[in-house]
């Protein structure tokens, strides 16, 4: 009895081996089949043809950040590139080439404004059809919960440069500020003149406002604005030591003039540009005229970001 069980058991493993190794049975073949076919279908579809023939017309090549002469530093954009998979599963049911159902992706180019030496910053890219609001900030806090509701109001984020000193003694505004999502830059801690400090004491005041800042929002601030605009290379080098971009501005308001609000938006709206970095405080002139100014603007074609917004290289 013995025996004969211990054959049944030989046999069975045989064929439970023989099984295995059948290579005419091959779960994976049918899929397999049907992925070949598919593509070999795909390939010769006219439409995917036309796709794959057109798609280099509608990319373009990444820039990279570079130094500018007049601009100094300006940063890269991405190259755009046709996804030639997603746009025929866009188009296929139409049976027909669609330029607006093209997929794209963007590429980065290789050179960013991070891989630069140190330089100011007056504006983005160019081509970017976006502009920044920079809103310096050492007095007028009466003017600044009218603003901040009117940039809640049209969904825009503005970068606030806040001098160390206001910061301490309105830390409720600062928080009311990055509460509502606004990037906070420093704008030094007493409103100096840093073009004629010494270097000790242009890391003092950078460092003070850093740290007032911080411990008010939990963040450190990325970009530093000059009180006035006035700097020297030295200014410069020590943001960049303490891992700070420069940021001037290549717009004004002129609203320190005190200007009607017409005069303040032909200002504006006369020298506006692709990357236009536009200075302004906390006024009477633009609490009266921000939201026309920024209607005006939309007007124009151009979208309103905040200074990181600008600056990336997104497209």
């Amino acid at each position: 009895m013995y025996r004969y069980r211990k054959i049944i058991h030989i046999c069975i493993f045989i064929i439970i081996v023989a099984i295995a190794f059948d290579t005419s049975y091959n779960p994976f073949a049918i899929n397999d089949i049907n992925t070949m076919t598919h593509t070999a279908v795909k390939s010769e579809d006219p439409l995917y043809i036309e796709i794959t023939e057109k798609h280099s017309t509608y990319e373009e090549a990444p820039q990279n950040a570079v130094i500018d002469k007049v601009w100094k530093k300006i940063p890269g954009r991405n190259g755009i590139k046709v996804d030639i998979e997603k746009s025929y599963q866009q188009m296929k049911k139409g049976k027909v080439f669609d330029e607006s159902l093209l997929v794209y992706e963007q590429v980065p180019p290789t050179i960013t404004m991070d891989d630069l030496p140190a330089s100011p910053i007056y504006r983005g890219h160019p081509e970017k059809e976006m502009v920044s609001f920079l809103i310096n900030v050492s007095w007028g806090e009466e003017h600044i919960p009218h603003m901040l509701n009117v940039l809640k109001k049209h969904k825009i984020k503005a970068t606030f440069f806040i001098e160390g000193k206001w910061a301490k003694e309105h830390s409720d505004y600062v928080k009311m500020i990055d509460e509502q999502g606004h990037v906070i830059g420093n704008h030094a801690y007493n409103h100096p003149d840093m073009a004629r400090l010494s270097e000790q004491e242009i890391v003092n005041q950078i460092k003070q406002t850093n740290e007032i800042l911080e411990a008010i929002t939990d963040r450190t601030p990325k970009w530093f604005a000059p009180p006035s605009g006035s700097f020297k290379d030295q200014v410069v080098d020590t943001a960049s030591d303490l891992e700070m971009e420069t940021i001037l501005w290549s717009v004004d308001t002129i609203d320190w003039k005190n200007p009607s609000v017409s005069v303040m938006m032909n200002q504006v709206i006369r020298k506006i540009h692709p990357g236009a970095m536009i200075l302004m405080h906390p006024t009477p002139s633009i609490v009266q005229g921000l939201e026309p100014l920024i209607l005006n603007i939309k007007e124009n074609g151009y979208k309103i970001g905040s200074v990181n917004s600008l600056l990336s290289e997104d497209r």
